[in-house]
């Protein structure tokens, strides 16, 4: 089973508005956390051998952040690679088979999203995203993303919601010819065999890709604690 963790860092965070202006979005504080330390306390949880983030906007703050620690931190310069791209570039750092991706958008109230993926994985897979329903999203616009058939194929849909969070196997992002790409196409691909698979997440997911969604998160996270 997967021991590295990829943590998606080099975005630009352009619909953040100002709170973006002097800062990279994970590191927008959220419940007096940076945003990309709420996915952290799931990494340190499942305790992998490997974990590394990418960057590029502002990317000396995310170096900065993780200066000291045995989190790894690719910069992507001059241009960023997009999630396929960004993967591909990490994967002689996190050298494993099979690798869990993971986007810092995003806050979770209920059980750890990598515990429940690892749980769900088979050695037959080749991609499991974690989906969640509509209903139990919190500051997300627009329709879903993913129906789930067949007891875990995943097929284009509007049930549920990709949260950022799966399993993927190494070879099939290093053997893209693209250095710049999304992991999109690589799912598209997958999907039209029948190999695209996903699970359910039980809890609630916020999403944090507006200034909006920054105190939704933080009312989320009150009202678990309840």
């Amino acid at each position: 089973m997967t021991d590295a963790v990829m943590l998606f860092a080099a975005g630009f965070g352009t619909r953040m508005g100002a709170l973006t202006q002097d800062r990279p979005k994970p590191l927008i504080p959220v419940a007096g956390k940076p945003l990309i330390e709420h996915a952290m306390c799931f990494v340190r949880d499942v305790a992998p051998a490997r974990i590394v983030a990418n960057a590029h906007y502002k990317a000396d703050q995310i170096v900065s952040h993780f200066a000291g620690t045995d989190v790894k931190v690719i910069v992507e310069s001059p241009d960023i690679l997009d999630t396929g791209g960004g993967l591909k570039a990490a994967l002689p750092l996190l050298d494993a088979e099979v690798v869990f991706t993971m986007n810092t958008d995003a806050v979770w109230d209920g059980p750890n999203p990598l515990t429940l993926l690892k749980a769900a994985w088979t050695n037959d897979m080749q991609a499991l995203l974690l989906c969640v329903p509509q209903a139990r999203t919190i500051g997300h616009t627009g329709k879903g993303d993913i129906d789930i058939v067949d007891g875990g194929r995943a097929v284009w849909g509007t049930e549920t919601i990709y949260t950022g969070v799966q399993i993927i196997r190494s070879d099939i992002v290093s053997d893209t010819p693209e250095n710049v790409f999304s992991l999109k196409s690589v799912w598209e691909n997958l999907e039209t065999k029948g190999q695209l698979k996903a699970v359910t997440y039980p809890g609630r997911w916020c999403d944090v890709g507006r200034p909006e969604g920054v105190t939704l998160a933080e009312a989320m996270l009150r009202d678990a604690d309840v």
